[in-house]
């Protein structure tokens, strides 16, 4: 597997789906803890699409995003990640990422073939306290 903290040293645009208007949500979390440590986060959600989520606009798909896109980001079920890998091969992003609980065969084989990296099963947010704060707890509280 790839180096997650190489990754997360080099690429700073993360396309976060699955993110939610509830701030109580795990996705919605780890969007805020990567926005403080100097990550640009696009959320993705169909049923919030136009509408902000910590003060960014929230896009229906990932195929939306204008800008470059490095990671993709993904709360999602199981299920949906090959149509997600699919989308993440179109925009060229360097990475795609499934949270904690998610993994898709199907996905890691197109990542490879495409030369993308892949990580499944692990939390941005505690990956990134792990190699850069030496941090292990999974949600200590955000301060504003």
């Amino acid at each position: 597997m790839s180096d997650i903290k190489d990754i997360l040293s080099k690429y700073k645009s993360i396309a976060m789906i699955g993110v939610s208007n509830d701030h109580t949500k795990a996705s919605t979390i780890v969007m805020k803890y990567m926005q403080k440590y100097g990550f640009k986060v696009y959320p993705v959600n169909p049923s919030a699409k136009g509408q902000k989520i910590l003060g960014e606009e929230v896009f229906e798909k990932i195929t939306d995003i204008k800008d470059k896109i490095d990671i993709v980001d993904v709360f999602r079920p199981s299920k949906e990640v090959p149509a997600i890998a699919a989308d993440t091969i179109k925009i060229r992003a360097k990475v795609l990422w499934l949270q904690l609980g998610i993994r898709s065969e199907e996905a890691k084989k197109l990542m490879e073939t495409n030369n993308i990296e892949y990580i499944e099963n692990k939390c941005t947010k505690m990956e990134y306290q792990t190699h850069f704060l030496k941090v292990r707890q999974a949600f200590p509280v955000l301060q504003d």
